[in-house]
């Protein structure tokens, strides 16, 4: 009785801590879930204030997908805009944008295990160490330090006149914030003070990025259209020096309909671009000519990931932001290997090991 306590007790405080938000109780199958193979988790967006956010498992040998997974399993609704997810000692970490909340699951069975509530608009969770996270946020002008164990809130980082931090990497001890929506800032992190050490200045809105093999860091900006403060700038990939904080490369991204994200191989000497196809860099390659490995499409790109084992590619394609999304698996030469149908908008991916 104890351990069902446990487990139902966060539940009931969720239910009771989001009382305008409808997570149920909603129909369960009693799914027992026991899978520890290699899988891919995608965390399916939903509708803006329709609460219809989902997850998404799909079996990376046998190619079965299974959908809804986090409600089949709870019996409640996952929330409004499920944003990101990471995996860290056999928990996922799932966030949930417009209803300020971390769900924690068991990456095997995908039963809760516990959460960390009262964000304003959580966006990625970074895992530093052993027990110690970083949370994100569109709105707030601050980042939130948390204690994996007792799943509460440590501290804050302020980020002043900054409100809409995005994601984070980490090189040589330090942690690198990139400021998103109308900024165009990389926050620089020292973690064992918590204290902001120095800024980057990148092209217009970064987004997204990823550490290659040599510790650069390659970041890619989204630009804007008709921008009053930055003069319409386009989408730019820019590789900075974490050393001396600098800018070694800024190149311009042909403009495409899906947002432009990145991402890298396992052996991190690869760095592909989303930009309405996908695009693969070396990064031994000094002249930063990229290789088209997926062509152009007519579908709506929203995302994509890359295999850090097998450097296959998959690419999430929210259709029409109304229908149920898909997914499509690519060899790492680009040639199909499966099509699979998931939930509504899927965004990011997250590999279970």
């Amino acid at each position: 009785m104890r351990l069902v306590l446990k487990y139902i007790f966060p539940i009931f405080l969720l239910l009771t801590f989001f009382s305008c938000m409808d997570y149920g109780p909603v129909d369960t199958e009693n799914l027992d879930f026991s899978d520890s193979g290699r899988g891919l988790f995608i965390v399916n967006e939903g509708n803006f204030m329709y609460g219809n956010a989902s997850l998404s498992y799909y079996d990376i040998e046998t190619k079965i997908v299974e959908n809804n997974v986090f409600s089949r399993v709870n019996g409640i609704n996952l929330g409004d805009v499920a944003q990101s997810m990471v995996i860290h000692n056999g928990k996922g970490y799932v966030v949930v944008n417009n209803s300020g909340i971390i769900f924690i699951i068991d990456t095997n069975t995908f039963k809760v295990r516990g959460m960390i509530d009262g964000f304003i608009s959580p966006r990625n969770i970074f895992i530093s160490g052993s027990n110690k996270g970083y949370v994100t946020d569109l709105y707030s002008e601050a980042i939130v330090e948390v204690d994996l164990d007792s799943n509460t809130k440590l501290g804050t980082i302020i980020t002043k006149g900054h409100p809409s931090t995005e994601q984070i990497v980490a090189v040589n001890s330090e942690l690198f914030v990139c400021c998103w929506s109308n900024d165009n800032i990389i926050f620089v992190i020292d973690p064992s003070t918590n204290a902001i050490t120095d800024s980057i200045i990148v092209p217009f809105q970064p987004n997204s990025m990823v550490v290659d093999i040599n510790n650069k860091i390659w970041v890619v900006s989204s630009g804007a259209y008709n921008s009053e403060n930055f003069g319409s700038p386009s989408p730019t990939l820019s590789i900075i020096d974490p050393t001396n904080r600098l800018v070694e490369h800024s190149i311009g991204l042909e403009g495409g309909e899906s947002p432009v994200s990145i991402a890298t191989n396992g052996a991190r000497d690869t760095v592909y671009i989303l930009n309405n196809g996908v695009y693969g860099y070396s990064v031994r390659d000094d002249s930063f000519s990229p290789a088209q490995i997926v062509g152009k499409s007519d579908a709506l790109y929203y995302d994509f990931t890359v295999d850090p084992v097998t450097s296959e590619i998959y690419i999430a394609d929210a259709i029409d932001y109304v229908q149920a999304g898909a997914v499509y698996r690519y060899s790492p030469k680009g040639i199909p290997v499966d099509t699979f149908r998931v939930g509504i908008i899927p965004g990011e991916f997250c590999f279970k090991e």
